[in-house]
């Protein structure tokens, strides 16, 4: 590990003193110079300035899952709650206490750490009931058309268009609860009836109400279907502490749908939003109210029109004064925006890899986000070990602390997955099961538009019946008549009905017209 030419103890003792913080901290490790780790040069972050966002980042298999764990569980102590993404399906083993073994005591050692086993609080969440955890769903109106534009893969018009069809649908009272909703609207809005309604607010093209229609139709055959509706999940749930004062680490359980990566982070967003959204500002606190950990960043982030980051971007640049920490966890920093990356005042950088120019030039970037330095970091970042990070956070007054390379602690809890019969029970004794657990599907937008549907097909063969009766011929008149089939399919309302056939609302008119059952929903 190259360093400067300084004398070793002067180095080690100078950066150590840019930690030494008078409040609450959490412990992250031991300094490491020139290749020895130094116990008593402790690594920490102070406990108010958790809330000026975090990033943790690093190759593969270089230890980010186990620093999550570490900061997370140590938050928990102190009261704050915390969310984690479980993207690999080995978060869980944080309600458990770790084990003992020869290679925790020698890291305890290493780095100073009196390391003991032991579980922390924890609620377990599964994106509408998929996979394992309490359900948790949004409502198409919660969601919005900004997130949802994203996670349909919509262009700028399109996006555009979609807000448009929010718009309206509030405008009427049309409630947007699940996709079903979503589809009956845009149905409407492109059919003979509806295009009259939009009119006068820039209207709808049929070709751009295909694509969202289409675009609905292949995310619902994704399985995407249930994690909209009711009962939509109270965000507030996240800021519980348990009996004890210890805060509780709720976990998204998401190996389920890990082949649905815009699908997740995308829902992680609208969680931070609907957090946002709801919470008063407090400015700074002794302590953060939650952390949040958002991994597989970049995912969020790839391929996202302008509109959507710049609602990231705002929201990380705001919620912090509701009390909010928000630590996004991808590969290398250049995987975040430029203008939310300057938000984020506390980095831990675990390794990176140069095997091909492109890793080389991402090396290059990464050094030059990080303060001024005695360390080569471009050599260091390359030969860190597992567990191991370079760290700079912001001290007590909110300055950056010098850059130290750092031989991190290890976990007090399970480092794995709990056994799944673990987390079922865990999961099914929890106060929030029987709040989320069953999905409620009432009356919104697709049951009002059906119904109002039905009610013209009605009224237009009581018209035909009516009229059939009024031209009825007197008795010998032998001029034949039209049957009142031939009236209802020659109509303008039969044509326009036939038209919308294929679209939802028209396969719903169309076994109502020809007397095949409903289907259940």
């Amino acid at each position: 590990m190259s360093v400067s030419e300084q004398p070793p103890g002067a180095e080690v003792t100078g950066i150590a003193a840019g930690y030494a913080f008078d409040g609450p901290a959490l412990e992250l490790g031991a300094l490491l110079w020139d290749g020895v780790c130094h116990p008593d040069a402790r690594i920490r972050v102070p406990l108010p300035v958790l809330n000026r966002h975090g990033l943790v980042a690093g190759a593969t298999g270089t230890g980010k899952t186990k620093t999550l764990q570490l900061i997370a569980e140590q938050l928990s102590a102190n009261g704050v709650p915390v969310f984690l993404a479980d993207v690999k399906g080995d978060v869980s083993g944080i309600s458990a206490p770790g084990r003992d073994g020869e290679r925790v005591r020698e890291r305890a050692a290493q780095v100073g750490q009196e390391w003991r086993g032991r579980g922390f609080p924890c609620e377990f969440y599964g994106l509408g009931g998929t996979g394992p955890g309490i359900p948790v769903r949004a409502t198409v109106t919660g969601f919005g058309p900004v997130l949802l534009s994203k996670v349909l893969g919509l262009n700028r018009t399109q996006e555009q268009s979609l807000g448009l069809i929010f718009h309206y649908a509030d405008a009427k009272g049309l409630e947007l609860v699940d996709l079903k909703d979503l589809r009956a609207v845009v149905a409407f809005l492109v059919s003979d009836t509806g295009k009259a309604e939009l009119k006068g607010i820039g209207g709808l093209s049929t070709a751009t109400a295909g694509v969202i229609l289409r675009s609905i139709t292949a995310f619902e055959q994704q399985g995407a279907g249930d994690f909209f509706g009711e009962p939509e999940f109270d965000t507030t749930e996240l800021l519980r502490t348990a009996a004890d004062g210890r805060g509780i680490v709720s976990v998204l359980e998401l190996p389920a749908v890990r082949d649905k990566p815009q699908l997740f982070s995308t829902f992680l967003m609208w969680m931070l939003a609907d957090l946002f959204a709801d919470l008063p500002e407090v400015g700074d606190l002794e302590k953060p109210k939650l952390v949040f950990f958002f991994d597989e960043a970049h995912l969020l982030f790839s391929d996202a029109s302008k509109a959507f980051l710049e609602s990231i971007t705002q929201t990380v640049r705001l919620i912090r004064s509701k009390g909010v920490g928000v630590f996004f966890v991808t590969q290398t920093p250049k995987d975040v925006p430029s203008d939310v990356l300057a938000q984020l005042g506390n980095r831990v950088q675990h390794a990176l890899r140069a095997f091909t120019p492109d890793d080389a030039k991402a090396l290059k970037a990464t050094v030059r986000t990080f303060p001024k330095s005695p360390y080569d970091l471009e050599e260091v970042l390359t030969g860190l070990g597992t567990g191991e990070a370079v760290i700079t956070v912001l001290s007590e007054e909110g300055a950056p602390t010098p850059v130290a390379a750092t031989r991190l602690r290890a976990p007090e809890s399970l480092m794995g997955p709990v056994d799944a019969a673990v987390l079922d029970a865990a999961v099914k004794g929890s106060p929030l099961y029987g709040r989320y657990a069953e999905a409620v599907d009432r009356e919104s937008a697709y049951e009002r538009l059906t119904a109002e549907q039905r009610a013209a097909e009605e009224a237009a063969l009581r018209a035909a019946r009516e009229e059939e009766a009024a031209r009825a011929p007197a008795p010998g008149d032998r001029e034949e008549e039209p049957s009142l089939v031939e009236q209802v399919v020659g109509s303008g309302i039969f044509r326009s009905l036939a038209r919308s056939v294929g679209t939802q609302l028209g396969r719903e008119i169309s076994r109502s017209l020809f007397g095949t059952a409903r289907r259940r929903r």
